[in-house]
C-alpha cells in the first residue's frame, strides 16, 4: 500500500508547470533580454566617482604635472614674439643678450615640457591600472554574488563583455581620452587668454569661432552616443555567440551545424560592422565640419593681421605669435575627436557595467546571520522542513504549489517524476539557489534565510549532474569544499569514494592537472571526484541532482558505491531518474506537476498501484 503522505499539499489551482531543468526563458520586457540593464539615475557618475575617490590625491599629482606641462609647452609663442619685436632688433644693433636668453629659453621650456610629459604619462599610468583593477575586481565579485536566476537570464558572454571589452572602452579613456581633453582645455584656456592679452580683436575672432565649434561637438556628442551605444551592443552579441559555439562545440560536431553557426556569426558580425561604421561616419563629419570652422578662422585672422602689420597697428611679432597659438590651438581638433570618440565609447561602456552593479542578488546575504545549533548524537544529518512553502518563476507560473514537507535527520530521500515535474526546483530551494515565493525552508529550526552563506555551504551540498571541475590539479578540486583540508585528509576522502587508484594511475597522481572542465578523465571519474569533495566538505545535507544519468552501467555502479559512503548518516535528496538510484533510498517522493502524489519508503510503493509501481514495473521490464 501507498504510504499515507507526510507531504501536504495545500488546495491550490492546478499550476503552469514549466520544465525546471530548463531555466525559464525571458518574457517581453525582461531586461535580462537585452544587452543594458537598467542603471537607476546617476549610478554612472557615482560608479566613476567612486572608483577615482581612493586616488585623489594621485589624480591631483597628474592634473599638476599636466598643467606645468601646458605651460611650458605653451609659453614658446611668447619667445617667438619677443624674439621678432625685441631680440632680433636687439642683434642688429650688437645686444646679443635678449637673443640668446629667447634660444635658452625656448630649450629649458621644451626640456621640461619632455620631463614633465615623461612624469605624467607613468603617474596616469599607474593611477589607470588601478581604477581598471578595482573595476574588474568589482564586476568578478559582484557577478559571482548574483543569485542563480541572473546567470540563467544573463549570458556568460555578455559577462565576459563588460569585463573586457567594455573596461578596454574605459582604459582608452583613461589612458588617452582624458589626457587628450585636459589638455585640450588648457590650451584653449591659456592661448584664448594669450590671444586676448596680445591683441583683443584677434583674440575676440578667435574667440568667436568657438562658437560652431561648440555646437558642432553638441551635435556629434548627441549622434554618436547612439551610434557607440550600438556598437557596444553588437560587439556583446559577437561575443555571446562565440562563447556560446565554442561551449557547445561538441554537438555543434555532433549535428553538423558549423555552417548554419557561421551563417549566424555572420549576421551578428555584419551588425558589428555596420554599427563600427556608423560611429567612425559620425566623427567623420566631426572633423570635417571642425576643420572648415578652424581653417576659416585662421584665414580672417591671418588676412586681417597682415593688413594691421601693413598700416603699422600691429606689430609682426605679435602676429606671428597669434598664428602660432592659433594653429596649436586649432590643431587639437582631431584629438578633441578622439576623445569625444573614447568618451562616448566609454559612457556606453560604463552605464552597462553601472548596469550590472546595481543588479542585487534575489537571494540576498542574512544583515543579522544566525548559526546552526549544535548537532544532535552522533549523526552527522540535520532535519530539514518546508514549511508551507510555495515557489514561481519572476516570469509567472508557478511551479511549486504550497506544501509542506519533513525530513527527518539522517534520512535518504530520493525524489522521482516526468521532467518537468519540479524535481530540480525543490532541491534548489533547499541548497537556497532559490527563496521560496512563499513559507520557509528550515535546517534543524533556521530559516535558510537568516543563514551566512558559509554557514549554509558547510551544512548543504549539492552534487550536480555536470561534476563541474575547474582548471587545476585533482587535489585542488577535491579541497574545493575545504580549501584548509591536508593532503592526507584530502586522500582520506578519495580512498573512502573508491577514487583513489584511478588518481594514482593519473601522470601526476593528485597533482594532475584536470586541464578546461576536468577534460582530461571520464565522465565517471569526475563524478567520483565530486563526491570526493562532498566527503571532505562533511556537509549534513546532501543533495543529489541526476549524479548518476550520464554515466554508463560500470560507471554507474562505481558512483553507487561511491554514494553509499557519502550519504552514510547525512540527509539526502537524491533527484533521480534511473530508479536503480532509488535502490539507496529509505523513502521515495513522487512528484507531478509540481505535487507530491505518492511518498512511501520503496517496497512499499512499489507493492502499490500508483505510480512510482508503474515506473518501477516499466524500468524492470527495460532491463529483460
Amino acid at each position: 500500500m501507498t504510504a499515507p503522505p507526510t507531504a501536504t499539499p495545500a488546495a491550490s489551482p492546478t499550476p503552469t508547470t514549466a520544465d525546471d531543468e530548463t531555466p525559464p526563458q525571458p518574457f517581453a520586457g525582461d531586461p535580462f533580454d537585452k544587452d543594458v540593464l537598467p542603471a537607476p539615475p546617476g549610478a554612472t557618475g557615482a560608479l566613476l566617482r567612486s572608483l577615482l575617490a581612493p586616488m585623489r590625491a594621485r589624480v591631483a599629482l597628474t592634473t599638476l604635472l599636466l598643467l606645468l606641462q601646458q605651460a611650458a609647452v605653451q609659453a614658446g609663442p611668447l619667445l617667438v614674439a619677443y624674439a621678432i619685436d625685441r631680440a632680433v632688433p636687439a642683434f642688429r644693433a650688437d645686444d646679443h643678450g635678449p637673443l640668446l636668453a629667447v634660444g635658452a629659453g625656448y630649450l629649458l621650456c621644451a626640456l621640461a615640457a619632455g620631463a614633465l610629459q615623461y612624469v605624467f604619462l607613468i603617474a596616469s599610468a599607474r593611477v589607470n591600472q588601478d581604477v581598471l583593477l578595482d573595476l574588474r575586481g568589482r564586476i568578478f565579485r559582484h557577478a559571482q554574488a548574483l543569485s542563480l536566476d541572473f546567470h540563467e537570464r544573463y549570458t556568460s558572454g555578455r559577462l565576459i563583455s563588460r569585463s573586457t571589452s567594455d573596461v578596454e572602452a574605459l582604459r582608452e579613456l583613461l589612458s588617452e581620452g582624458l589626457q587628450e581633453l585636459v589638455a585640450v582645455v588648457l590650451s584653449f584656456v591659456f592661448i584664448s587668454a594669450m590671444l586676448l592679452w596680445l591683441d583683443l580683436g584677434l583674440g575676440a575672432v578667435a574667440v568667436a569661432s568657438f562658437g560652431p565649434l561648440y555646437l558642432l561637438m553638441r551635435l556629434y556628442q548627441r549622434r554618436a552616443g547612439r551610434a557607440f551605444a550600438a556598437r557596444s551592443t553588437a560587439i556583446a552579441t559577437v561575443i555571446v555567440k562565440f562563447v556560446e559555439t565554442m561551449n557547445g562545440i561538441r554537438p555543434v560536431r555532433a549535428f553538423r551545424r558549423e555552417s548554419a553557426n557561421e551563417a549566424a556569426f555572420r549576421v551578428l558580425n555584419r551588425r558589428h560592422e555596420r554599427a563600427n561604421g556608423d560611429a567612425l561616419l559620425e566623427m567623420a563629419r566631426y572633423v570635417t565640419g571642425s576643420r572648415l570652422v578652424a581653417n576659416t578662422a585662421v584665414a580672417v585672422i591671418v588676412l586681417w593681421g597682415a593688413l594691421r602689420v601693413v598700416d603699422g597697428s600691429l606689430e609682426l611679432g605679435v602676429l606671428a605669435a597669434a598664428v602660432l597659438y592659433l594653429r596649436r590651438l586649432y590643431d587639437p581638433i582631431d584629438r578633441l575627436a578622439m576623445f569625444l570618440n573614447s568618451y562616448q565609447s566609454a559612457a556606453a561602456s560604463l552605464e552597462k557595467i553601472a548596469g550590472l552593479l546595481a543588479q542585487t542578488p534575489s537571494v540576498p546575504e542574512p544583515s543579522t546571520p544566525r548559526e546552526l545549533p549544535a548537532r544532535d548524537g552522533e549523526l552527522p544529518g540535520r532535519a530539514v522542513v518546508f514549511d508551507e512553502v510555495a515557489f514561481g518563476y519572476r516570469t509567472g507560473g508557478e511551479i511549486l504549489p504550497r506544501f509542506d514537507l519533513t525530513l527527518p535527520a539522517g534520512q535518504t530521500v530520493a525524489v522521482v517524476g516526468s521532467t518537468g515535474a519540479g524535481k530540480s526546483t525543490l532541491a534548489k530551494l533547499l541548497a537556497r539557489f532559490y527563496d521560496p515565493s512563499a513559507g520557509r525552508v528550515l535546517l534543524d529550526g533556521v530559516d535558510l534565510r537568516e543563514l551566512a552563506g558559509p554557514e549554509l555551504r558547510r551544512g548543504v551540498v549539492m552534487v550536480t549532474q555536470e561534476a563541474f571541475l575547474f582548471s587545476g590539479t585533482v587535489a585542488e578540486n577535491i579541497a574545493i569544499g575545504r580549501p584548509d583540508a591536508s593532503r592526507e585528509e584530502i586522500e582520506r576522502a578519495a580512498k573512502a569514494i573508491g577514487a583513489h587508484e584511478f588518481i594514482s594511475a593519473l601522470p601526476d597522481g593528485y597533482d594532475t592537472d584536470v586541464r578546461k572542465r576536468g577534460g582530461r578523465i571520464s565522465a565517471g571519474q569526475r563524478q567520483l571526484v565530486a563526491f570526493a569533495r562532498a566527503l571532505l566538505a562533511d556537509p549534513a545535507v546532501l543533495i543529489l541532482d541526476e549524479a548518476t544519468s550520464s554515466l554508463d552501467v560500470p560507471g554507474e555502479r562505481a558512483v553507487q558505491a561511491a554514494m553509499a559512503t557519502v550519504l552514510k548518516g547525512r540527509t539526502a535528496v537524491v533527484i533521480a531518474h534511473r530508479l536503480s538510484t532509488v535502490e539507496i533510498a529509505d523513502r521515495v517522493l513522487v512528484m507531478e506537476h509540481g505535487r507530491i502524489v505518492e511518498d512511501g519508503s520503496p517496497a512499499e510503493l512499489i507493492a502499490g498501484t500508483g505510480r512510482f509501481a508503474d515506473l518501477h514495473r516499466a524500468w524492470r521490464d527495460s532491463l529483460a
